[in-house]
Parts: structure tokens; C-alpha cells; sequence
């Protein structure tokens, strides 16, 4: 009851990572545009993702442009967008093998040792998921911010940091707690199995047949 219960709820983890895992890849907001010393404009912010880059007036209105090339983005953004792709995949095939391996699913999978198979895997997975999803977002971050604290760098080239890059956090926080969660309801829920057998009939003969040992004194002897 109690691992139906964590299995349950490290889905729903899951279930979120996924769908944070996708709006970290489509959103735009990984890079702000930061407007530093006189030239403050407070009227528009630019926006740079991963396949495209986005401009936001004041009046609400943003237009959005997507990349005509891959080779024009940045080395960081490049390898975001193969690892994103990857996690997006990896996320949604780790959601349909924990659905499968779940105590309180029936239908495909029928042996419990195959279950709790299938539900490792699926922990492991899940775990490699939020690996690869901090892995771009970390790197993007880092980037922004030894760049903001560069006197080299024009400040037209600096950035700050956009929402997509906090979700990306909270995604493989979730993505990494919801396959250790698998993991440790798996292998303390094995359960070992006892077979019972019957014990076999004995078969009882009431008559022994007692061999008779002859004696050695007559009985003659006994008068």
C-alpha cells in the first residue's frame, strides 16, 4: 500500500517533469537582452531560445523570428536544443514505462519481478532525463552570468537570465526526485515468494509385521 502510494505520487512528479521539460524547450526566455548604463529602453525586451529569438514592446505586442540557420547560434545554445531534444524523448518514454510497471496497472505486464524491472528502468531513466536537462540549462546560465561580470564583453552582448532557465531547475529537480522515488520503492518492495507444498501422504499400515526372534530355552525350561 505504502509503495502504490510513492510510486503514485513519483508519477505525478514525472508526469510534471515532462511537461516542464517540453516548455523549457520551446520557450524563448533563455536569454534576456540586459539594458545596462545609459542606454536604458524600457519600452521592449528581446528574447533568445533555443529556435528562436522574440521582441516585446510595451504595448504587449511581440514578434517572434525563428532561426534561419543552426550554425548562427551560439555553441551553448546548440548543444541545449540536441539535449532537449533528447530529454524530451527520454521523459516521455520513462512516463509510459512507469505507467506500465506500477503496482495498480494490469493488462501487459502481469509478474511482479518484471514490474518492479520494468519500474527501475524506468527510475533510471527518469534520473538521466534530469541529468541531461541541467546539463544545457547550467551551461547557459553559467555562460550569462561570467559574461554579465565581463569588462571585455560590449554590453550590447550581455544577458540576464530568463524564465526558461528556472523552470529547466525546477524540471530536473522534479524529473531526478520522481526516479529516485522509483528506484527506492522498487528495491525496498521486494517481497519474497513462498511456494507451499502439501506434505506427501504416508502411507500407515496399522499391522506391523513383527518378526518373531526365537528363543534360546525351551520350555521345559520355564516349568
Amino acid at each position: 500500500m505504502v509503495n502504490s502510494a510513492l510510486q503514485i505520487s513519483s508519477l505525478i512528479l514525472a508526469v510534471i517533469g515532462l511537461v516542464g521539460t517540453c516548455a523549457v524547450t520551446g520557450l524563448p526566455q533563455w536569454r534576456v537582452t540586459a539594458f545596462i548604463g545609459e542606454k536604458l529602453v524600457v519600452f521592449e525586451n528581446r528574447w533568445e531560445g533555443l529556435w528562436m529569438n522574440c521582441v516585446r514592446h510595451a504595448n504587449i505586442r511581440m514578434q517572434c523570428k525563428v532561426y534561419d540557420s543552426f550554425l548562427v547560434l551560439s555553441s551553448e545554445l546548440q548543444a541545449g536544443r540536441a539535449l532537449m531534444c533528447v530529454a524530451v524523448a527520454l521523459a516521455f518514454l520513462s512516463n509510459l514505462l512507469a505507467g506500465l510497471g506500477m503496482n495498480c496497472t494490469r493488462g501487459l505486464i502481469e509478474s511482479e519481478q518484471a514490474k518492479r524491472r520494468v519500474l527501475v528502468g524506468a527510475g533510471a531513466m527518469l534520473i538521466l532525463t534530469g541529468i541531461i536537462v541541467l546539463i544545457p540549462v547550467s551551461w547557459v546560465g553559467s555562460t550569462i552570468i561570467r559574461n554579465f561580470y565581463d569588462p571585455l564583453v560590449p554590453l550590447a552582448l550581455k544577458h540576464e537570465l530568463g524564465e526558461a532557465l528556472y523552470i529547466g531547475w525546477a524540471t530536473a529537480a522534479f524529473l531526478i526526485a520522481a526516479g529516485a522515488i522509483f528506484c527506492c520503492s522498487c528495491l525496498g518492495g521486494e517481497e519474497k515468494s513462498y511456494s507451499y507444498r502439501p506434505a506427501q501422504d504416508v502411507k500407515y499400515s496399522p499391522k506391523q509385521s513383527t518378526k518373531k526372534v526365537p528363543s534360546m530355552y525351551s520350555k521345559s525350561e520355564f516349568v
